[in-house]
């Protein structure tokens, strides 16, 4: 056979051989860069549907605060869309914040906008709900856990400590809910997003107890007495109050016995005696947000109840009970 003869069936040699290397190429690569999905189970199971949906509460909760405190405005102005004609938040407003913290509370909110897009583009959800964010809020919540009016009324937006504080107070709940929801999480792609999810809330939690914790022993102005970690360790007794199932906060500062591995009074991250996160259910979570100590009974930061069928249905507990 001459060389001209051979010459198409060279070509067609080397043809096959590149696309059998850039198709294993592919392949490779594909196995490389992306998780082996179940053999067994499905993306989204029924049930996630309901638990994924009830964290909106907290992401919406936790979108205007940070926005608003760091820009001055929230999710009408950065994502409307995903507010679904929700009411705007009472009362949120920008915090007299240090150049530092404003940029970390700006990324935070950002944040926030991404979580909410990607529960609602998974499972859907609800139009924001009714959120108060009120100063005079935030007064309340602070002398419930003090148990008495303090005085001045504690204002959040007065400056980068009392904000800070004051953020103490949200996104703990959010991560400890997200870690009670896992167990009960039974699709590939819904656990996939609460543990996304999960991961950067604790990362902002973390981020805000140390820099509060830097501070610990200072005084809290114009609260004489009062110290920084005076205000979390009271916070995080009133929470615990309010969620009513047991020990599952902690201020920043602890006794020896309750740090970790028994040798550490620092407190930065919260957790059990092996050093894992505590674990909320929905109802804990409502009775921390309402400030009411009851998941029926809505409040506090939601005053008109939380969105999505959980909430929902733990309200409609509480008419039947004054139908009845």
């Amino acid at each position: 056979m001459g060389t001209s003869q051979r010459f198409p069936q060279l070509i067609t040699f080397f043809a096959l051989s590149i696309l059998i290397f850039q198709t294993h190429h592919s392949n490779a690569f594909y196995f490389h860069c992306n998780p082996h999905l179940p053999v067994l189970g499905r993306p989204i199971h029924p049930t996630d549907i309901d638990l994924l949906q009830f964290a909106l509460n907290l992401e919406y909760l936790e979108t205007e605060w940070f926005l608003n405190g760091a820009l001055g405005y929230g999710l009408d102005n950065i994502a409307p869309r995903l507010a679904a004609g929700g009411p705007p938040p009472l009362g949120a407003k920008i915090a007299k914040l240090d150049n530092l913290t404003k940029e970390i509370i700006a990324e935070f909110g950002y944040q926030e906008v991404g979580h909410l897009r990607a529960i609602k583009s998974t499972v859907g959800g609800f139009p924001r709900p009714l959120i108060d964010l009120r100063a005079r809020n935030f007064a309340k919540i602070m002398d419930n856990a003090f148990g008495y009016n303090l005085d001045p009324p504690f204002n959040p937006y007065l400056n980068t400590i009392n904000y800070l504080l004051a953020s103490y107070i949200i996104p703990y709940v959010g991560l400890v809910g997200y870690v009670g929801a896992s167990p009960n999480i039974n699709g590939y792609v819904s656990k996939g997003l609460l543990t996304g999810l999960l991961a950067v809330e604790s990362g902002q939690d973390a981020v805000i107890r140390t820099l509060l914790y830097q501070k610990a022993e200072e005084i809290v102005p114009p609260y004489k007495n009062l110290t920084v970690a005076d205000f979390t360790t009271h916070i995080s007794c009133l929470r615990d109050r309010l969620g009513a199932c047991g020990d599952k906060d902690e201020g920043l500062i602890v006794s020896r016995n309750s740090g970790a591995e028994r040798r550490t009074s620092s407190n930065i991250l919260s957790a059990d005696s092996n050093s894992l996160a505590y674990r909320r259910t929905p109802a804990e979570i409502l009775r921390i947000v309402y400030g009411t100590g009851d998941e029926s009974h809505p409040g506090g930061f939601l005053p008109k109840g939380g969105g999505g069928k959980l909430a929902t249905e733990m309200r409609m507990f509480r008419l039947n009970d004054h139908l009845n």
